[in-house]
C-alpha cells in the first residue's frame, strides 16, 4: 500500500493562489487592501500576473472581458466589505451575461459575532450580498476547504451555463498556517448531447420547412462553424442577439446582424415555419419588446434546460452544448428519413429586402453617426476586439451597423445593462490579447462611470483608443422622458474636456469633427502607446 503524500502547512492566502494556478489562471484582477494581503503577497511567485484598476467595478469588468475573448474564467480579487459591493455591479452583469469570472475576497473571521463589533469594513453578510448576483457564494471554514471551494468553481464554468462565483476566505485563515493536502482539481467533463429520437424529430421539421430561421445568441459561440454550415446547407436566415453578434460574419448573404429588435426582422420572424434559437434566451433584452408570437415549431438548443420553458417555450428542446449538439443535428439531417431535402432554396435576395427594411425603418435617426462607424470599420483589422457600453452609439449605432465576423469579437453587456463597461472591459481584452487592436466605444454618460480606469492603460502603456460620442448626458432617458411628454430633467450634463482629462491622466485626447478625421485619429492611436480618447459630438434635437 504506498504511502499517502504528508498534508503541507499553507496560509488561506496562498491555498487561495496555488488551488488558481493548479487550474491554469495566469491572470488576475484587483486592488489590494489591508485584510487581502496575504494573497496578493503569492501571486507572482506561483506566476499569475496582476492588473491593477482604479475601482473594483472596472476589476470586474475587466475580468468579464478577459473570459468572454479567452474562454477561460476570469479571475477578481477584493478586499472586504465596500470593495465587494464595488464590484457587485459586474458580477451582476456577468450572471446576466453567462460569463465565467471568479471573485475571490476576504471575510470577517470564522468565530466573528454576528453582533456588530466595528471591525474594519464589517459588514452583516457579504456572502448573502452576493448570492443575489452570482451562481454561489462560498464561505469556507478551513484552510483545506479552500481547494474544493475553488474546484467547485472551476466545475461550475465548465458545466452547464457559466456564470460567476464568489470565494471568501475568512481573515483569520488566510493568515493562519494549517496542515492542507493536494489541491483538488475540477474534473474533466464531456459535452451534453441530447438524445437521437429528439435530435431526429428536429431534424424532420428542418428538413420541411419552407422559411426556417436560425437565431443565434452567445451560447453558440463556440459552435461557429456549426452554424453558418447548417444555415448554408437549409438556406436560412441568421439573425442574432447582440451576444451573438459575429458568429456569423455579419456580411455573409444570408446574415441579418443584430436585429432582433426590428419590427421588419420580427415580422418576418412570426412568419418563419421552423425557428432554431441556439444558446440564446430570446428575452426582452434582445428584443426590446415581449417576445413575438411565432407560428413556427421552435426548436431551441441550450446546456441550461430553464431556457426551454422561459420567454418563448420550446416545442421541441434540445438541450446540451451547442456545438456537440449541432454536429449530431447535422448528421440527422444528412440522414434518409423520408424524403431527401432538395438543394437549399436561394433566400439571399428576401435577406437584402429584409435588411433595408430594417435599415429604413431607423435611416433618420442614424444618419449622423453612420459614416463615423463606417470610419472605425476601415480602420480595424477581421480580428480586432471591440468593446461597448449601453449607449445610444452602441445599440443603435454600432450593434446593427458595424459588421463583425467570427475572427473578431464585440462584447456588449446586455441583460443586466450596466453603464462604465467599455473602457475597462477594453483594458481586460487587451491584457488577454496584446498584439490585437481593441476599440472601446462609449457614450460621454457611460463614460464618466469608470473613466478613472484611463489611469489604469496609461499605467500599461496599451494602445488603446477610447472612441466617445458626446451627446451632452444621458441621451437615452432624456428622449424617453421627452417620448412621455415630460419635461428632461438631470440628463443634461455640463460639458467636460474629455480629451484634456485623458491627457491628465496620463493619455492622448482628440477631438474628430468628421468620419475622416476620425479615420486619421484612430489610426494614430492603434499604435499609440497608452490610451486615445476621442470624442465625435452627436447632433441630438434639443
Amino acid at each position: 500500500m504506498s504511502e499517502q503524500p504528508r498534508p503541507t502547512s499553507l496560509t488561506g492566502g496562498e491555498a487561495v493562489v496555488r488551488a488558481l494556478a493548479k487550474h491554469g489562471v495566469t491572470q488576475a484582477f484587483g486592488i489590494p487592501g489591508t485584510h487581502n494581503l496575504e494573497i496578493y503577497r503569492h501571486l507572482d511567485p506561483y506566476g499569475i500576473a496582476h492588473v491593477t484598476p482604479r475601482h473594483e467595478q472596472g476589476a470586474g469588468y475587466a475580468a468579464d472581458a478577459y473570459a468572454r475573448v479567452t474562454g477561460r474564467p476570469g479571475v477578481a480579487i477584493t478586499t472586504t466589505g465596500p470593495a465587494l459591493l464595488n464590484i457587485a455591479a459586474a458580477v451582476g452583469q456577468a450572471y446576466s451575461d453567462s460569463v465565467p469570472m471568479l471573485v475571490v475576497s476576504p471575510g470577517m473571521p470564522l468565530r466573528h459575532p454576528r453582533q456588530s463589533t466595528g471591525l474594519l469594513h464589517e459588514m452583516r453578510s457579504q456572502t448573502e450580498a452576493l448570492r443575489g448576483v452570482s451562481a454561489f457564494s462560498h464561505r469556507v471554514s478551513t484552510v483545506e476547504e479552500i481547494f474544493s471551494a475553488v474546484a467547485r468553481a472551476f466545475t461550475l464554468f465548465r458545466t452547464g451555463r457559466p456564470r460567476p462565483a464568489h470565494i471568501e476566505v475568512p481573515l483569520d485563515l488566510l493568515e493562519k498556517p494549517e496542515p492542507a493536502g493536494p489541491v483538488r482539481l475540477a474534473p474533466p467533463v464531456t459535452a451534453i448531447c441530447p438524445s437521437r429520437p429528439a435530435l431526429r424529430d428536429a431534424a424532420r421539421v428542418l428538413r420541411s420547412a419552407r422559411q426556417p430561421a436560425l437565431v443565434l445568441g452567445g451560447g453558440a459561440r463556440n459552435a461557429a462553424a456549426q452554424c453558418l454550415t447548417l444555415a448554408e446547407e437549409l438556406g436560412a436566415p441568421v439573425v442574432t442577439t447582440a451576444n451573438g453578434k459575429g458568429i456569423v460574419d455579419e456580411t455573409h448573404p444570408l446574415s441579418l446582424g443584430v436585429s432582433l429588435h426590428s419590427p421588419s426582422v420580427q415580422q418576418w420572424l412570426a412568419g418563419c415555419d421552423a425557428v432554431l434559437a441556439v444558446g440564446t434566451e430570446l428575452a426582452e433584452s434582445d428584443l426590446w419588446s415581449a417576445p413575438p408570437a411565432l407560428r413556427a415549431t421552435l426548436i431551441r438548443v441550450d446546456v441550461d434546460p430553464d431556457q426551454m420553458y422561459a420567454g418563448l417555450p420550446a416545442q421541441l428542446p434540445l438541450v446540451g452544448d451547442a456545438r456537440t449538439t449541432l454536429e449530431a443535428l447535422r448528421q440527422e439531417l444528412a440522414e434518409p428519413h423520408g424524403a431527401p431535402a432538395s438543394g437549399a432554396p436561394d433566400r439571399t435576395g428576401a435577406v437584402r429586402a429584409l435588411r433595408a427594411g430594417r435599415d429604413a425603418e431607423t435611416a433618420e435617426r442614424d444618419a449622423h453617426r453612420l459614416p463615423y462607424l463606417q470610419a472605425v470599420r476601415t480602420v480595424l483589422d477581421a480580428d480586432a476586439i471591440l468593446t461597448s457600453d449601453s449607449a445610444q452609439c452602441c445599440y443603435y449605432g454600432a450593434i446593427p451597423h458595424l459588421p463583425v465576423g467570427p475572427a473578431g469579437r464585440y462584447l456588449h453587456p446586455t441583460g443586466f445593462g450596466t453603464l462604465g463597461y467599455a473602457l475597462p472591459a477594453a483594458i481586460g481584452a487587451k491584457t488577454a490579447y496584446p498584439a490585437r487592436q481593441v476599440v472601446a466605444l462609449s457614450g460621454d454618460g457611460g463614460l464618466q462611470f469608470s473613466v478613472q480606469e484611463l489611469a489604469t492603460a496609461a499605467q500599461l502603456r496599451l494602445p488603446l483608443p477610447v472612441v466617445v460620442f458626446d451627446n451632452g448626458g444621458y441621451g437615452e432617458i432624456r428622449d424617453e422622458m421627452a417620448a412621455r411628454g415630460d419635461t428632461p430633467t438631470a440628463v443634461d450634463l455640463p460639458s467636460v474636456d474629455l480629451p484634456a482629462l485623458a491627457r491628465a491622466y496620463g493619455g492622448h485626447g482628440v477631438h474628430a469633427d468628421s468620419p475622416e478625421a476620425l479615420t486619421r485619429a484612430l489610426s494614430l492611436a492603434l499604435t499609440t502607446p497608452g490610451p486615445t480618447l476621442i470624442t465625435v459630438t452627436e447632433e441630438t434635437p434639443r
